[in-house]
């Protein structure tokens, strides 16, 4: 059968080296981790809505917004004639916020002219967007509270400007 302390030697070896291995191994994982950035705001969150509410303009526009090294988040709103849009700009860059959002503002009046376009760097603004957006998300919005909170966002946009 063999020498009961060499058996007992193996086992206490293979552990230890399984615990060597599943170490190392979550410990790769984390570091992987370090190097991916964790700006979550600089994902964006693309809406999608049943049929009545499509959300497709403010999806496109947040697509090319984003894209904007000084812009670090973006959220936006459209009804069917209407764009609302606020951005989040780095803090290094906040000294030109006037200059970034009519850059950003001409820049969509050109890709959807049909649009009235509506742009903010105000913070208050995007929080604003942003939970109308999770509404949107989870389809608890109809078409008439779309249109109204959409109007009050719009007028908080215009006093701000």
């Amino acid at each position: 059968m063999g020498d009961p302390m060499k058996n007992k030697m193996k086992r206490v070896n293979i552990v230890l080296f399984l615990i060597a291995v599943i170490g190392l191994g979550s410990g790769c994982a984390g570091n992987q981790n370090q190097f991916a950035t964790n700006n979550d705001d600089a994902n964006i969150v693309k809406v999608h809505t049943s049929k009545p509410i499509d959300q497709s303009v403010a999806n496109q526009a947040k697509e090319k917004v984003i894209k904007e090294e000084e812009i670090s988040g973006v959220k936006a709103v459209n009804t069917d004639k209407e764009l609302l849009l606020a951005v989040k700009v780095d803090h290094f860059d906040r000294l030109r916020l006037k200059n970034i959002e009519k850059k950003v503002k001409s820049d969509l009046e050109k890709a959807y002219p049909d649009h009235k376009i509506e742009v903010s760097t105000d913070s208050k603004m995007y929080l604003e967007l942003e939970q109308l957006e999770k509404k949107l998300q989870k389809d608890k919005t109809k078409m008439k509270t779309l249109k109204k909170e959409f109007d009050k966002i719009k007028s908080l946009m215009k006093e701000k400007a």
